[in-house]
């Protein structure tokens, strides 16, 4: 089996290299040609003929060599798809030949030649890995480990594949001299600190995204023929085939690819991974899927409403821009409920957390948990959590931990020694000093206990996020989006379908063109592959629609 480093720098052979040089251009280089630096955006495609041509990192001050790349070897990582700006630098060292491929010449390679698109792609995912990994910085983020602001970054930064440093206020020496040296009080953290020296007092999650390197502007006038709302497992598979089937796709989502899969250690019952596969790896993978066909996906892209102007429907976004579109697909997912306990606020991010990604089970390794909730998320949670906690206590309102947890789920958690179950239990009270400390639980005989604990998981139902979507389609009375079969006779029978000349498609909403999959629509199976299976036959629709504009 080859080995991280031999997929990540593999050498192509010489029909590849011949088939490559007849979809590419030939480029004379001279030793010291920069290729492309960090921060640049839509760089191209490199593939060395003659010479050589290195790989430079500065996100540490200095400069390290992280690759010489001989003849038959290629520049590029996962950002030369996903239209961010580069991390590193490329530099001619020695003069020589070059094939160059623009993004769209190499997305045509990866279709038209699957074996060399399988080699590129896998080379793409573990570069990035292994860049990581050997000590690339990136953007820095100092902060108290305590801190909800500084979790959210941090939350953020992980979940979009950001390489980031934390440096922690209350552990890391180096963290009192940078503080000094930018005349910042400790009030005034967490700071971002960018790649070229620059930083930010406390950013939003829009100013530390941009600098990242993330965000691009998008254009006002361009009319797409799909845009999809929220990039959890519904809207990545319909980015997938609809860019597949050549739609033009873009998709928005607020937070983070992936949605609340994302947070799942491990999904054991998601068909064709037998030995399970974690949440960060199958959005990783699809996200990439898109983008390699074609699918623009914006993070973070928070969307405000929805309407029609003329013959298309117009998706407005937070700071007011207008996004233009034959059909929308609503994919919006759903956002955990909270307890109603007194001093819940005060604790969202601050010991109270929505998920259990490596970063929350860091912050509470070798102390005691306590997760609320008996669904499946919870169940994978629960899993996770004990490999890194001393003991995590498991609050569950009613009387059955399998009530809706999978069975393979009961099964672990109830095997695993450092996890109690307290059935017929629910939190009562908060307590702490800006970061959580303990809580209370009430039992099924009517007494409360305590537990001491910084960290609390809350697993415990669904909300649709439909507000963007009040006035404007169907929704039930929990806010769920009504589609297809399941909308009420006024709204099936409106005066705009009788325009449309047809009747709403299965997963079609009260509006013609704008479509519902996955968590947020109502009557939907809440599980990932019945979300990916709706994402995906959206698209069917989507074509139907184009093909019989309302």
């Amino acid at each position: 089996m080859p080995s991280e480093q031999e997929i990540a720098f593999p050498f192509l052979g010489s029909a590849h290299l011949e088939a490559l040089a007849r979809r590419g251009h030939r480029r004379t280089v001279r030793a010291g040609d920069v290729l492309f630096a960090e921060g640049d955006r839509n760089f191209c495609f490199y593939v060395v003929i003659e010479g050589e041509v290195a790989i430079v990192d500065h996100s540490s001050g200095g400069e390290r060599l992280v690759r010489m790349h001989l003849p038959g070897e290629f520049t590029g990582d996962v950002d030369m798809l996903s239209g961010r700006s580069a991390l590193i630098t490329a530099r001619v060292e020695q003069d020589g030949s070059l094939i160059e491929l623009d993004t769209a010449e190499l997305r045509r390679v990866v279709d038209e030649i699957p074996d060399l698109g399988e080699t590129i792609v896998k080379a793409f995912l573990a570069r990035r890995s292994l860049l990581i990994s050997q000590g690339f910085e990136g953007v820095k983020i100092l902060g108290s480990r305590f801190s909800p602001d500084a979790h959210r970054l941090r939350d953020f930064a992980t979940r979009n594949a950001i390489p980031f440093r934390f440096i922690d206020l209350d552990s890391d020496e180096q963290a009192d001299a940078m503080l000094r040296q930018f005349g910042i009080s400790a009030g005034e953290t967490p700071i971002v600190m960018g790649r070229h020296g620059e930083f930010h007092k406390r950013p939003s999650i829009a100013a530390f995204a941009a600098c990242a390197g993330l965000t691009y502007s998008l254009d006002a006038d361009h009319v797409y023929d799909l845009v999809v709302v929220g990039a959890g497992p519904a809207g990545l598979a319909a980015s997938v085939y609809g860019a597949s089937e050549g739609l033009d796709v873009l998709t928005l989502e607020a937070l983070a690819a992936g949605g609340q899969s994302v947070t799942s250690a491990r999904i054991e019952n998601y068909l064709g991974f037998p030995a399970g596969i974690s949440g960060e790896e199958l959005t990783r993978n699809a996200l990439l899927q898109a983008q390699r066909f074609g699918a623009r996906v914006t993070v973070p892209c928070e969307v405000r409403s929805l309407g029609i102007d003329g013959g298309e429907r117009v998706v407005t976004l937070v700071d007011g821009s207008r996004i233009r579109t034959r059909c929308v697909l609503v994919a919006s997912g759903v956002r955990y409920r909270e307890l109603g306990v007194p001093r819940e606020e005060e604790f969202n991010s601050a010991g109270i957390y929505f998920a259990a990604t490596n970063i929350e089970a860091r912050l509470c390794r070798g102390e005691e948990v306590v997760v609320v909730g008996a669904g499946n998320s919870a169940g994978q949670a629960i899993v996770h959590l004990a490999r890194e906690a001393r003991h995590v206590h498991v609050l569950v309102r009613g009387n059955d931990l399998g009530a809706s947890m999978s069975r393979y789920l009961v099964d672990q958690v109830q095997s695993i020694d450092n996890v109690t179950v307290h059935l017929g239990s629910k939190v009562t009270q908060l307590d702490g000093n800006g970061h959580l400390r303990s809580l209370r639980y009430s039992t099924p005989d009517g007494s409360e206990k305590r537990i001491d604990t910084s960290s609390l998981f809350l697993f415990i139902g669904a909300q649709a996020n439909t507000d963007w979507l009040r006035g404007c389609v169907a929704l039930d009375r929990n806010g769920f989006v009504l589609t297809g079969n399941s909308l009420p006779p006024e709204a099936a029978e409106a005066e705009r379908w009788r325009t449309a000349g047809r009747k709403p498609f299965l997963l079609e909403t009260s509006l013609p063109g704008v479509f519902a999959a996955g968590d947020v629509r109502s009557g939907s199976v809440k599980r990932c592959a019945s979300a990916v299976g709706e994402g995906s036959m959206s698209v069917s629709f989507v074509h139907a629609c184009i093909a019989r504009p309302a």
